[in-house]
């Protein structure tokens, strides 16, 4: 059996929470690790949820609905609710 190819691009809609103030930050990229490590440069961040994509439109359709819909990011804080409390 042959091994998988990793030849492919994936791209990720993350959520950051802020370490100062627990701030939610929701965003997409194509490369999980840099982007991060951007977001960490002005403020600290912990990455807490982030969801993987063969599609880069099925990965950005998903980023506005997080953004611009509530319910969206109500049902998601449910499913990760032991995720966005504080650990020391």
């Amino acid at each position: 059996m042959s091994k998988p190819s990793t030849n492919f691009a994936m791209y990720y809609v993350y959520v950051l929470r802020s370490k100062a103030d627990n701030q939610l930050y929701y965003g997409y990229t194509n490369n999980i690790e840099r982007r991060f490590a951007e977001h960490n440069i002005d403020f600290e961040w912990d990455l807490i949820y982030y969801e993987a994509f063969f599609s880069e439109k099925d990965a950005r359709l998903r980023e506005r609905k997080l953004k611009d819909y509530g319910q969206s990011r109500t049902h998601l804080k449910n499913r990760i609710q032991h995720s966005l409390k504080r650990q020391n």
